[in-house]
C-alpha cells in the first residue's frame, strides 16, 4: 500500500489569483470565513472546491517527489525498483487526473462569484463603511438585542463582548443586512443574525479607512526645521 499523502493545507494553485480577485481578499481569509460559517452559498461552495483542489495539488506533489527520489540513484537498479517506479507513475497519473477534475470544479464554482462581483461593481453593497463591516462581523459570531432593565436602553450585545448601538443596529436592519427574532422578549434578549444579503458583505472587499490628514500648523507657531542646522 502506498504511503498516505499529507493532509491538505493552503498552498498556491493556478487559480488562486483569480479567486482572490473575485472575492476581494486572500485565500486565507476565504478559508477562515468558511470555517466560521460566514459565507453565503456560492462563496462557501467555492471555498470547499478550493480545499479539494489544494488537497489534490498536495497529492500530485507528494507522488512527484517520491518518483524523483526513486530515480535519484539512492536505490539499487533492480526489478523491485522498476516495480516501485511503475506503481508510482501510475499513481501520479491518477492524482494528476483527479487534480484536473478538482480544478474544473473550482472554475465552475468561481464563475457565479465572478459574475456577482462584476454586477456588484461599485454599488451600495461595495461601499459598506468600516464601522458597519465591524458590526456585521461581530454580529456574525452571535448577538442578541437586549433592553436594559433600569435605563430601558436598547443595544446589541455580541459574543465577543462588543456592543452595537441601537441606532447602528436599526440602520443595518433597515438595510436588510441583519434580522432579529422578535418571538423572544427584549429583556431576555432577541437573537440577531445576518441575512442572506448581509453574509456576502463579509466576503466582499473591505472599504479603505479614512486617510490621515496632514498636521495643521497653528497661526503664529514657529515652523519646524526640516533639517538640523550646521
Amino acid at each position: 500500500m502506498p504511503p498516505t499523502p499529507p493532509p491538505a493545507k493552503k498552498a498556491l494553485t493556478a487559480l488562486d489569483h483569480r479567486i482572490e480577485a473575485a472575492v476581494g481578499h486572500s485565500i486565507d481569509q476565504l478559508w477562515q470565513h468558511r470555517d466560521r460559517d460566514l459565507l453565503d452559498e456560492p462563496h462557501a461552495r467555492l471555498a470547499e472546491a478550493h480545499r479539494a483542489l489544494v488537497q489534490a495539488e498536495h497529492t500530485v506533489t507528494f507522488y512527484r517527489v517520491q518518483l524523483q527520489r526513486l530515480a535519484s540513484g539512492e536505490f539499487a537498479v533492480d526489478h523491485a525498483l522498476f516495480t516501485r517506479i511503475n506503481r508510482t507513475v501510475t499513481t501520479l497519473e491518477e492524482a494528476a487526473a483527479a487534480r484536473d477534475d478538482r480544478e474544473q470544479q473550482v472554475k465552475a464554482a468561481l464563475e457565479p462569484v465572478e459574475a456577482a462581483t462584476r454586477s456588484r461593481g461599485t454599488g451600495p453593497s461595495a461601499e459598506l463603511p468600516p464601522p458597519d463591516h465591524a458590526a456585521l462581523l461581530a454580529i456574525a459570531q452571535g448577538a442578541t438585542l437586549r433592553e436594559h432593565l433600569l435605563t430601558q436602553r436598547l443595544s446589541v450585545v455580541t459574543a465577543s463582548g462588543t456592543r452595537v448601538t441601537y441606532s447602528q443596529f436599526r440602520r443595518l436592519e433597515q438595510a436588510g443586512l441583519v434580522a432579529r427574532d422578535d418571538s423572544h422578549p427584549l429583556h431576555a434578549g432577541q437573537p440577531v443574525t445576518l441575512t442572506d444579503a448581509g453574509r456576502p458583505l463579509l466576503a466582499a472587499p473591505r472599504p479603505p479607512g479614512p486617510q490621515p490628514l496632514p498636521p495643521v500648523r497653528r497661526a503664529g507657531a514657529w515652523p519646524t526645521a526640516s533639517a538640523p542646522r550646521r
